[in-house]
């Protein structure tokens, strides 16, 4: 697929300064390797241009990389992953603020190649996660949530945080989604009282509700391997679930359900606005916390990008994030990706001047992922060709 151009010739001059704040190439390249790929290409050209590197996530899988690489501290901790092993996540923390992602603890990544658990999977780790970040004395917590294992409403979490979710017998219920079907009582008086003293930022690029059609075991449930009747048991169980808080809780509890973002990696949306968080895209909140406003300032040339440019980006995935900051500053911005499934007319509506796909260069996809990095390179050379000379 040729590049993709709102307009065939430049217009502007020179760019003297790059910012480089793209996402990720999932499979491929990470943020930091997209970064580093991207500058190494641009100064074969231009040997002598200034890059700045800010890789971005939007709240998934990543997340905790992106803030480390914008100067957070890397914190690992030993935590309960979605099968109930123990494993090693991480989170980060610059002053009093942390960025925490649920996926580090609870995602698909967690999970032996080709096993799913679609009903067993917990999101406790996450929980103990959020508690090792207030241990560190954090004020303000991101919670990017993304690239989950589970779809259990967020109840392993609120475990791991104090509440209590009994069956009729008066024992805890099972692990993980399924189990909720069989609770009786919720018990969220001993939630740890430091929460109610943070400020919580649920950061996830998704806004399903929890339940319904457009919920979380509907839409997502499929992808960590639930069949059409475990989709449907997770939904009822997610309802109960919800129905009983409401006892515990009063109206808010089915408020929240139906709220924004309830739905957002296995529901535990639902569990993070229980707790008094309050929903943002992912990718406005770590703009925010990365500090692109002022790296968006210094750069005449802003250059973002994801693996695949296709529909789902324009809806609140991170480059259609940076592009329109950017375009309020009014900045250029190109994009490179993996594959491009956009029209022109759609990347400029986005405010995307033009972008760059590696399979221009390797129209083989296998390929294109084996070697992205050096594909990238040659990609990067195009656009400083193209704009910086």
């Amino acid at each position: 697929m040729a590049d993709a151009a709102v307009s065939g010739t430049r217009t502007t001059q020179s760019a003297s300064r790059v910012l480089v704040a793209a996402d990720k190439f999932k499979g491929s390249l990470t943020a930091v390797e997209v970064a580093e790929r991207v500058t190494a290409g641009l100064r074969r050209v231009v040997p002598d241009l200034v890059v700045e590197a800010l890789p971005v996530a939007d709240g998934g899988d990543g997340t905790v990389a992106a803030a480390v690489a914008a100067g957070f501290e890397r914190r690992e901790v030993r935590v309960t992953g979605p099968l109930g092993d123990d494993v090693t996540a991480a989170y980060a923390l610059r002053g009093d603020t942390a960025v925490v992602e649920m996926a580090e603890a609870s995602g698909l990544q967690r999970l032996p190649d080709g096993v799913f658990a679609p009903l067993t999977a917990s999101t406790y780790g996450s929980g103990e996660l959020l508690r090792a970040a207030l241990d560190a004395g954090a004020r303000t917590i991101v919670f990017g949530v993304g690239g989950s294992a589970t779809t259990d409403g967020g109840a392993g979490m609120l475990s791991a945080l104090g509440a209590r979710f009994l069956k009729a017998d008066g024992e805890p219920v099972a692990p993980g989604g399924g189990g909720l079907a069989e609770l009786a009582s919720a018990d969220l008086s001993a939630l740890d009282p430091r929460l109610g003293s943070v400020e919580f930022v649920l950061a996830s690029d998704v806004d399903n509700p929890l339940t319904g059609p457009k919920g979380a075991p509907a839409v997502y449930g499929p992808q960590k391997g639930a069949s059409p009747e475990d989709v449907e048991r997770l939904d009822a169980a997610l309802a109960h679930f919800a129905k009983v808080l409401e006892g515990v809780v009063g109206p808010r509890a089915a408020e929240y359900a139906a709220s924004p973002g309830a739905g957002a990696a296995g529901g535990i949306g639902y569990g993070a606005l229980l707790l008094g968080a309050g929903f943002r895209p992912g990718i406005e909140v770590m703009l925010d916390v990365l500090g692109f406003a002022a790296a968006l300032e210094r750069a005449d040339l802003v250059i973002t990008g994801e693996g695949s440019l296709d529909e789902q980006t324009l809806h609140g995935k991170a480059p259609a994030g940076v592009a329109a900051a950017a375009r309020a500053a009014d900045k250029e911005v190109v994009a490179v990706c993996g594959r491009l499934a956009l029209p022109p007319e759609v990347l400029g509506r986005a405010g995307i001047r033009r972008a760059y796909a590696l399979t221009d260069l390797e129209p083989d996809v296998a390929r294109c992922i084996a070697d992205a990095g050096p594909i990238l390179e040659s990609t990067a050379e195009r656009i400083a060709r193209d704009f910086l000379s």
